[in-house]
C-alpha cells in the first residue's frame, strides 16, 4: 500500500490501481469531477467502502502498463481531486451569486419587453438626473437668441463687411 499525499492510499494491482479516497476531505462530487476527468485515459471504476471512503480503481487502457504510469496516474488523480476540491468549495460559497448572474442572463435572452409591456410603464417623470447637461439641446444649454439680437449681430456684420 502506497500513501499519497491528502489523505488518499493507493494499492497497486495487476493493470490498475486502486484508490482509497476520504470522504469527509474530499466531498462526493469532487471525486465525480476527478473520476471524470480521467474516462479517457483508463477505465473508471468506484465503490463505497464501509469505513467512510470511495474505492477509485482505474484500470489502464493497454493491457500490460508500465508500473511508472500507474503510480504517475496516482499522482494526477490526487492533484486533480484537490483541484476539484477546490471548486466545489468556491461553488457552495458563492451560490447565490452563480444564480443571480445566471438569471439575468437568462432574462436578458428572452428578449426586449413587449409593447403591451410598456404601455403600463409611466414615461412621463423624470427619471434620471443630468448634472452634466448632456440631454439637453444646444438652444437650452446655451440660451437662445431673440430677434432683436440675431438682427443686431447681422448688422454688425454688413457694417464690418463694407468699410
Amino acid at each position: 500500500m502506497h500513501q499519497t499525499p491528502h489523505n488518499v492510499t493507493a494499492e497497486l494491482e495487476e493493470g490498475a490501481i486502486r484508490l482509497r479516497v476520504d470522504r469527509e476531505i474530499y466531498p462526493l462530487p469532487a471525486i465525480y469531477g476527478a473520476s471524470y476527468v480521467f474516462i479517457d485515459r483508463c477505465f473508471v471504476f468506484l465503490e463505497r467502502d464501509g469505513e467512510g471512503r470511495v474505492v477509485v480503481t482505474l484500470q489502464a487502457r493497454d493491457p500490460n502498463p508500465a508500473e511508472e504510469a500507474l503510480r504517475a496516474l496516482v499522482g494526477e488523480f490526487s492533484n486533480e481531486l484537490l483541484s476539484c476540491a477546490w471548486r466545489h468549495q468556491i461553488t457552495a460559497e458563492n451560490r447565490h451569486l452563480i444564480e443571480a448572474v445566471t438569471s439575468q442572463a437568462l432574462a436578458g435572452a428572452m428578449g426586449p419587453p413587449s409593447l403591451d409591456d410598456l404601455a403600463s410603464f409611466d414615461f412621463t417623470s423624470d427619471g434620471f438626473e443630468d448634472p452634466l447637461g448632456i440631454a439637453q439641446s444646444w438652444e437650452e444649454k446655451h440660451g437662445r437668441k431673440n430677434k432683436a439680437q440675431e438682427a443686431g449681430a447681422a448688422g454688425a456684420g454688413e457694417e464690418e463687411g463694407g468699410r
